[in-house]
């Protein structure tokens, strides 16, 4: 049986309990741990798919096909654990299967009520995130104490405890210790505060995480420790820090691996955590720097691109390079220009997304970065957009997509009616409906490389599978007429039907990819794609250099 471990929020929300829950997780794997995470949310959304990135930040999808809260992608990031679709419970997903099991007659005439019924599938929920034997399992509470949506998830992690034993649960509870300037000290009422009423609802925390700006004296731990029914050395102050790969060395010098290993009775070995103190070392003190503009519609809210700014910066571990991000609206390009915006960028790239709005723009960016031998990356949308952009100003089409201009002369983009599922080894059809506009090709889907390209030399191997979120595909009715001006297709699936990598003759490094690559990179394991198109920005600063 494994070991489980619950971290709750307390205060405000955004104190960074995913970030707490992914460093745990590291910090347990580098002690010979294995470790599966799982996210409750408390919103009555189904999943996140339906969510506006404006609202919730970015759709997180993992290889399942499963779309999910972008919390799992920090859980990947920091761990070698692979999300799935037991790894994302909602109260909407939660309450869809208990209404199910209703209809179903499964409970047989009994009332359906909040507890027992929603609570048990809640640790049903909770059970089934353990699909391999592991050793540890780490669960985030999503939302903040106090919180009426939350009460059924707390009361079922309260009553989890009984269900596997005491020795193999352990709350974690992340709250705010904040600095109030105009007294010049650390005020301790706000935790006191939290930790009071996630006891009324029936649970102790075991571990303190105490987010801060500066470090916590012994007296303020201690004053902590007294007033929420603790030992000392189970305050643990989770200090702000320059980047968030810190975070587990912050934890280990502040002895959570002894508490941990001390608390749920673990058998372990001396955390070796060399390799998160390389990455912390390289993105501190960097021999390049790289300036990289981000063409979205989402820039407003930076979580909307989370993973990718994520990604960006592996890429710059890789190249040993600063990456410096400059987030461009789309619009803004529209209405002044693309060179008063791209002048001093040396990578252009343009993101996924959905929906018209700022196309023009995007479009606009693509065409600068290919006249001016600018590395250019596009990412879902992003290929899309250079597809159009090469077929209009090279080919000299009318073109576009059929999801921004139905009607369009050349619809280069395209709804395809029918495409053969890798994954299920059918032929299937999109099937339009109003809400979504046609069924997406969703999670992980092999690509088949080509000798010479690009992405074969980022990849190194010939065939490689990737994670997929959208609609529409390249019309291989253009496939030639593109080809013969220069466009190179360097990645298809292996029935050669469907594009997913394009690339550009005579230019240093231009490359779309249908898929989402951002979504499997990690801080100590760059993704291929992210690792050449940094190293392409600073090319010319590393040959000077040398």
């Amino acid at each position: 049986m494994p070991k489980y471990i619950f971290i709750t929020g307390g205060v405000v929300s955004a104190l960074g309990k995913g970030i707490a829950a992914a460093a745990i997780g590291a910090l347990l794997e580098a002690k010979g741990l294995s470790v599966i995470m799982q996210k409750l949310d408390p919103y009555i959304n189904v999943d996140p798919g339906t969510l506006s990135p404006f609202e919730h930040g970015e759709v997180f999808v993992t290889d399942d096909g499963c779309e999910t809260d972008l919390d799992l992608g920090h859980y990947e990031r920091f761990t070698h654990a692979r999300m799935s679709v037991f790894n994302n419970y909602t109260t909407g997903k939660i309450y869809n299967n208990v209404i199910t099991k209703e209809r179903r007659g499964d409970y047989l005439g009994d009332t359906v009520q909040v507890v027992p019924h929603i609570t048990d599938e809640i640790k049903e929920a909770i059970k089934s995130a353990d699909t391999g034997g592991y050793d540890i399992v780490i669960v985030e509470i999503g939302g903040t104490v106090g919180d009426i949506e939350s009460l059924p998830f707390l009361e079922a992690i309260r009553q989890f405890r009984y269900h596997v034993g005491r020795e193999n649960v352990l709350y974690a509870h992340l709250t705010l210790v904040p600095y109030i300037k105009t007294a010049g000290e650390l005020k301790t009422k706000p935790t006191q505060h939290s930790v009071n009423e996630l006891r009324e609802i029936g649970i102790q925390p075991d571990i303190l995480l105490c987010r801060t700006d500066r470090p916590l004296p012994p007296d303020m731990k201690k004053k902590i420790a007294i007033h929420c029914n603790l030992d000392i050395d189970a305050v643990i102050a989770a200090i702000d820090v320059e980047t968030v790969y810190e975070v587990p060395l912050v934890f280990k010098s502040e002895g959570l691996d002894k508490l941990l290993e001390k608390k749920l009775s673990l058998n372990t070995v001396e955390p070796n955590l060399s390799i998160w103190a390389d990455v912390v070392e390289k993105i501190k003190h960097p021999k390049f720097e790289s300036n990289i503009a981000i063409v979205g519609k989402y820039v407003g809210l930076r979580d909307s691109y989370k993973s990718l700014e994520e990604a960006l910066i592996h890429g710059g571990i890789a190249n040993n390079a600063r990456v410096n991000l400059h987030w461009v609206d789309a619009e803004d390009i529209e209405a002044k220009g693309a060179d008063r915006f791209m002048s001093e960028a040396d990578g252009i790239l343009v993101p996924g997304g959905f929906g018209s709005r700022g196309i023009e723009g995007k479009i606009e960016a693509i065409r600068y970065a290919r006249e001016k031998k600018i590395p250019y990356f596009g990412i879902c949308l992003g290929m899309q957009c250079a597809v159009i952009e090469f077929s209009r100003n090279v080919c000299n089409l009318s073109a576009n997509s059929t999801e921004f201009a139905p009607n369009v002369k050349a619809p280069v983009i395209y709804l395809m009616e029918k495409w053969y599922n890798h994954r299920t080894g059918r032929i299937e059809e999109r099937s339009l409906d109003s809400q979504m506009g046609g069924t997406m090709r969703l999670g992980a889907y092999p690509c088949i490389l080509k000798d010479g390209t690009h992405a074969f030399k980022a990849y190194g191997i010939k065939e490689i599978s990737e994670r997929h979120r959208h609609r529409y595909e390249f019309n291989n009715k253009y496939r030639e007429i593109l080809a013969a001006e220069g466009m190179v297709f360097s990645g298809v699936s292996p029935d050669g039907e469907l594009v997913e990598i394009m690339e550009l003759k005579g230019h240093p490094w231009f490359l779309g990819c249908q898929f989402h690559p951002e979504f499997k990179s990690r801080p100590i394991e760059p993704h291929p794609l992210f690792r050449a198109f940094i190293g392409a920005s600073i090319k010319e600063k590393r040959e000077l250099f040398q």
